[in-house]
């Protein structure tokens, strides 16, 4: 692999292995430290408060863990193949963040319970008139941020490049025409012999 191409995986990878650490490393904390008997209130609405997810996002498709592990490895490796042609720091930053928040719940999903990819996803995050999340949804979340104010600032950009384009090419015309012009008009000056 070469310099280059080891460089736009680095730090998506990078970024990526550190949210899932630090995602279950306050998971571990979470499971360790609080319980149906301890909940911590942090300030306002905002507590600490274990719960476990099945489904997906907001408790919805209770039950179907294996079928989200599977799609949440396919979006992983979807994302790590696109890598090779994303250049934009914000693109990067947005793909790190996905890929290690969808791999921090997956790592939940495949050894939180005694069946492979049939565990529940640890929540902890509760300001109780929302839905309870964790670190790797806040990843997730704003990593898909990212990508989207990416790809909305690229087509600007990409509109703006085409439309400097347009100027250039039309003032290049009018250049040319007025080279013409101004050829012709010395040809009919010039008197013949």
């Amino acid at each position: 692999m070469s310099n280059a191409r080891a460089a736009v995986w680095r730090a998506p990878v990078l970024l990526a292995l550190c949210v899932v650490f630090f995602d279950q490393l306050t998971k571990h904390w979470a499971v360790t430290g609080l319980g149906a008997d301890r909940v911590i209130d942090v300030f306002w609405t905002l507590r600490w408060n274990l719960a476990f997810n099945s489904g997906m996002a907001f408790s919805r498709g209770q039950g179907f863990g294996p079928v989200i592990a599977v799609v949440a490895t396919l979006v992983i490796v979807w994302l790590l193949v696109t890598l090779r042609t994303e250049s934009s720091k914000l693109s990067t930053f947005g793909m790190g963040l996905v890929i290690g928040g969808a791999a921090g719940n997956l790592v939940d999903r495949a050894f939180r319970n005694e069946a492979w990819l049939r565990g529940s996803v640890v929540d902890f995050i509760d300001f109780q008139w929302f839905p309870i999340f964790n670190i790797a949804d806040i990843c997730i979340n704003v990593g898909a941020g990212s990508l989207i104010l990416n790809s909305v600032l690229s087509a600007r950009r990409a509109k703006t490049l085409e439309a400097a384009e347009f100027e250039e090419a039309r003032g290049a015309a009018a250049a040319a025409d007025a080279k013409n012009a101004t050829e012709s008009v010395t040809a009919e000056e010039i008197p013949e012999p």
